[in-house]
């Protein structure tokens, strides 16, 4: 789904890794992240990057982890490598026995999702806390894997009944001929699906939240996966098939590549 990327470089709060600071999200990894593709050190919906950081920061230490210290770390670790294209995750820790958060910043190579139709496996999982991004998901990886090594490309998670909620590592869309439905169910709001509701809705194609279960896939058209990658198309979900809409991806991608960038 992605395209290689090497080892990645790791700041703590401006400065390199080193061996201690590993430590914390090796041992005490309890906390929160986001990610990100920079592209001539520009990022897609920062602003909600930046929110969802201190939001969540909020939510499980108390402090915030304010928007412009987090524009600076990233800029300083991209500077450190030299690059202006690249994959970024800022993590937010807060060590045990500490009272202030740590920031992890970690660089690695740019990556993107082709638009090669994908197979999803559902699976009977969801995740807890599911508005919280947050490293080391067992059930995510899990699932994610074991669809890989049944022939899909992703997991798709269900709640009991089937109600369908996200893929693993997306966010999934439906189209019904008249909008695009994203399912009404605890899920993570990935970036990218937050800069599509917000493009389609000023390209005056409004898309909708609605329950969505496996026993009524039938009622859909297409399908498409979102992340922090990029978009792509769905083949199929277990044994109901779906078109790959031409014009579909071609508007949801247009939308995507007008969400507007800002400077890191």
């Amino acid at each position: 789904m992605t395209t290689p990327a090497a080892t990645p470089y790791a700041e703590f709060d401006g400065r390199p890794a080193t061996p201690d600071d590993l430590r914390i999200p090796a041992f005490a990894g309890y906390g929160h992240f986001t990610a990100m593709q920079v592209r001539d050190r520009t990022v897609r919906g920062l602003d909600l990057h930046l929110e969802r950081l201190d939001s969540a920061n909020r939510e499980l230490f108390g402090p915030p982890l304010p928007g412009h210290r987090v524009r600076e770390l990233i800029g300083h670790a991209l500077d450190s490598t030299g690059t202006r294209d690249a994959s970024v995750r800022v993590h937010g820790f807060m060590p045990p026995g500490s009272t202030e958060t740590v920031t992890m910043v970690a660089v690695r190579g740019p990556a993107g999702m082709t638009r090669e139709p994908r197979r999803l496996m559902s699976v009977p999982y969801a995740r807890s806390v599911p508005h919280i991004k947050r490293p080391g998901e067992f059930g995510q990886t899990y699932y994610r894997e074991l669809a890989g090594r049944s022939g899909f490309d992703e997991a798709l998670l269900t709640l009991p009944g089937g109600v369908v909620t996200e893929g693993s590592i997306t966010n999934i869309g439906f189209w019904d001929g008249t909008s695009v439905v994203w399912p009404d169910a605890p899920a993570l709001t990935g970036i990218t699906m937050a800069l599509l509701e917000d493009g389609l809705a000023r390209a005056d194609r409004p898309s909708v939240r609605r329950p969505v279960t496996l026993d009524g896939l039938g009622a859909y058209r297409a399908a498409f996966l979102s992340n922090a990658q990029g978009i792509a198309p769905v083949r199929r979900i277990d044994g109901t098939p779906f078109a790959v809409d031409e014009d579909l991806m071609k508007q949801i991608g247009q939308v995507y590549e007008d969400a507007p960038r800002d400077a890191v």
